[in-house]
């Protein structure tokens, strides 16, 4: 019996050994958005392919293209306008895997205030969320020679449910269920979703430094197909997967609600594609050009990054 646990031990000391070591950082805190990467971590996924991979937290205080430029992590997820801006602004990122195909970002405000069309928003207040996540915001209002009143915010609705605001952003995944729960039915809500309105950006995208997609192809083959392996799993087995987000959120003491982090599930589905039964992380160049576009127009960036510099193929 010694005998035998000094031959496991030894065993396990060679695979550990010889295992690669990376980190993923996650752009928020833990929620089902990120479900495909719990299950592909508690699944073993990654260390089936000699992957020792720890995941890191993200937050309001974590800006995970910092993390990646620092090298205090080996992949990111981004969305696609903040992978662009960040490329433009001179951080050697690229874009490894496109997740999330279509946006789940919206405008929401309620009826009662009178807004029921775009044009209604005229002068009114909206509530925007910082930096890359005004572009499409900024983008209908362009289009539409709106003008409006930007009022900056926060994660909360405070502002939205007490009246601060006339419209606020939200996520399809998030926000506006969130709402549902605090007691605001839909019909009662006048929604702008993005998707709907010819401003469908692609959202969150996996991403490494263009050093690591050179030097190590293998590492970001293995990761990618591990993470992809880990989403299939996650929307077939919700029930499942739904119970590593619990986990992952109890650690990081964040409540739980079953009903909520459903919905987020099912809403973060119907932003990926799969292709002939497979998950699609395929970054269309024309989605890729039509962002830079409207990143540019809206002064967001100043140079347009090429895409075969900025997109990497890893699964040859």
């Amino acid at each position: 019996m010694k005998r035998l646990l000094l031959v496991l031990t030894f065993l396990l000391a060679a695979a550990t050994a010889h295992a690669q070591t990376a980190t993923v950082v996650l752009q928020w805190l833990p929620q089902a958005q990120f479900a495909g990467f719990y299950v592909a971590k508690e699944k073993g996924f990654y260390a089936e392919r000699d992957v020792d991979l720890t995941l890191i937290s993200g937050g309001p205080d974590v800006i995970t293209s910092e993390l990646l430029e620092s090298r205090r992590a080996t992949f990111a997820t981004m969305f696609l306008s903040t992978g662009i801006q960040r490329r433009a602004a001179g951080i050697p990122i690229v874009n490894i895997a496109q997740l999330a195909q279509h946006s789940g970002m919206m405008l929401l405000a309620k009826k009662s205030s009178g807004i029921n069309g775009i044009f209604d928003l005229y002068n009114r207040k909206v509530g925007l969320w910082a930096n890359e996540f005004q572009l499409q915001p900024r983008a209908l209002f362009r289009r539409s020679h709106i003008d409006v009143k930007v009022v900056p915010t926060g994660s909360s609705l405070d502002l939205f449910l007490l009246g601060g605001v006339d419209a606020t952003s939200a996520m399809t995944y998030n926000e506006y269920h969130r709402l549902y729960t605090y007691g605001i039915d839909f019909k009662d809500l006048t929604v702008f979703h993005f998707a709907d309105i010819g401003l469908d950006f692609p959202e969150d995208g996996l991403y490494a430094l263009e050093e690591t997609a050179r030097r190590q192809p293998e590492l970001c083959r293995k990761v990618v197909e591990a993470t992809m392996e880990g989403w299939a799993y996650a929307f077939k087995h919700k029930d499942e997967a739904l119970q590593y987000v619990q986990k992952e959120m109890e650690s990081a003491h964040i409540p739980f609600a079953l009903s909520h982090q459903r919905w987020m599930l099912d809403e973060i589905e119907k932003l990926f594609e799969f292709r002939d039964g497979s998950l699609s992380i395929e970054l269309r160049e024309a989605d890729y050009d039509f962002t830079v576009r409207a990143l540019r127009e809206n002064g967001f960036i100043r140079t347009s990054p090429a895409y075969a510099d900025f997109r990497k193929e890893v699964l040859q």
